[in-house]
């Protein structure tokens, strides 16, 4: 077990093959509603600039894992090593899955898709999960990094995520045991589609 890992997978810890791109920082304009610091992007507000777009930088070689914002506006230059299937794309909570699912012809040509939260309280992770497996019918790794916390990976596991990159001050042996933590949840769910009234036999022996 690769002891310096935070990478969960398919629920063992492995080393992580893919490099992350990050975009250049960018102004954060501090929002307020009612007196109060809006803490959450709302659902298809643009956050990225033509300048950071085009100033990220991308290793010549290697697995790349690309913001959707880069990928969509660089594709042309990302077409040889996504053919080859070297490129994932990752997008924030509040970026849309509609412009993922417009910009590649087959969303199973992409090999990995990971979702950032910024704060675990953002549940919207758990829908984009669910629709990706379900109304996108995505097959490959789905992966959750960012503020990713222990309590949450069950849950997230359910919404059909097989990847977790745990954050780096937390210990991703205590996150891999927790999903274990429920042997038979009830309702069905994107991992197990049967609730349990389904799933197991309650006959009273004769």
């Amino acid at each position: 077990m690769p002891k310096s890992s935070n990478l969960i997978l398919n629920q063992a810890i492995v080393e992580d093959e893919w490099t992350l791109v990050s975009l250049p920082a960018g102004e954060e304009v501090v929002k307020k509603q009612a007196g109060k610091v809006v803490l959450f992007k709302l659902t298809g507000e643009a956050s990225t600039t033509p300048e950071q777009i085009a100033n990220t930088e991308i290793p010549a070689s290697g697995k790349i894992l690309v913001p959707l914002s880069v990928w969509v506006a660089r594709q042309p230059e990302l077409a040889a090593r996504h053919a080859a299937g070297e490129v994932g794309v990752w997008l924030d909570t509040h970026e849309l899955l509609e412009t993922l699912a417009a910009s590649v012809a087959d969303i199973n040509s992409l090999p990995l898709i990971a979702v950032h939260v910024e704060r675990f309280a953002d549940g919207r992770i758990f829908s984009i999960g669910n629709l990706l497996r379900t109304r996108y019918h995505y097959k490959n790794d789905l992966r959750a990094f960012g503020d990713v916390l222990r309590d949450q990976l069950f849950f997230l596991k359910r919404c059909g995520f097989n990847s977790y990159l745990i954050r780096g001050d937390r210990s991703a042996q205590d996150a891999l045991a927790s999903l274990g933590d429920f042997t038979q949840p009830y309702q069905g769910a994107v991992d197990n589609n049967q609730p349990v009234w389904r799933r197991v036999n309650r006959t009273a022996p004769h």
